[in-house]
């Protein structure tokens, strides 16, 4: 294997499938297949996923909510995210650990960096929920946060695309994918690969990201494998 210990962030949207709105179990088995062959091999994975399959907090204002209440919601709906992906990993035999920054004994464990890093040691997937527990901070950074904490190789972003391009590749057929891309031509470029908050965050600890197409299966194995898929972001 290309990386010892990654951190994948999944969004929200993801878990979709082809609904317009929550979870698609068929998605989170997906899901789940992938994240149990990398972690069979011996990969320590960690895991932050979105809730703008439920809810947003950047939405809150337009729907008439204060933007901090909005916000906590929006970082229980990745509970409910995390609780759906721990079910489908568990359920083809995987262990896990659900661990939140917001205290939800019932659920989950709360997050203290040296029990997060002894579960990825003893081979249990671990899945932070909650973001990082502040409101005004996205699941992009509570993954650069989380990724830096226990010294994770490797970010990978799993989307919807194959890669990060010069412009929207949905909207434009001509668009420019990129195979790597240094942190400073992202920036240059003003290329929307994370939150400006978590990218600098990996800049500035030399944390490599991944962009790749999470729906394609096998994909997520071939990049821990070392297989050029995807765009790497780097110093």
């Amino acid at each position: 294997m290309q990386y010892k210990r990654i951190l994948l962030k999944l969004s929200g949207e993801a878990l979709m499938g082809s609904k317009q709105f929550g979870i698609d179990a068929a998605m989170v088995m997906q899901y789940a297949e992938e994240i149990k062959q990398i972690a069979d091999s011996g990969v320590q994975v960690a895991i932050v996923i979105g809730g703008g399959n439920i809810f947003r907090g950047i939405q809150a204002g337009a729907n008439g909510i204060d933007r901090v209440q909005g916000d906590y919601m929006g970082m229980l709906a990745t509970m409910i995210n995390s609780m759906a992906l721990q079910s489908g990993l568990e359920k083809i035999g995987v262990w896990t650990r659900l661990v939140s920054a917001i205290e939800m004994k019932e659920i989950a464990e709360p997050y203290i960096k040296r029990r997060a890093v002894r579960h990825l040691e003893k081979g249990r997937v671990v899945i932070f929920g909650a973001g990082t527990g502040n409101p005004y901070f996205t699941t992009d950074t509570a993954a650069a946060l989380r990724a830096t904490e226990i010294e994770a190789d490797v970010i990978l972003k799993g989307t919807r695309v194959d890669g990060i391009y010069d412009s929207d590749p949905e909207k434009n057929k001509d668009a420019k994918k990129f195979d790597t891309l240094t942190f400073s031509e992202a920036l240059t470029r003003k290329l929307n690969v994370m939150d400006l908050t978590a990218f600098t965050l990996c800049q500035e600890n030399h944390l490599p990201i991944i962009v790749f197409d999470m729906n394609n299966k096998g994909n997520l194995r071939r990049v821990v494998d070392g297989e050029k898929i995807g765009t790497l972001v780097t110093d």
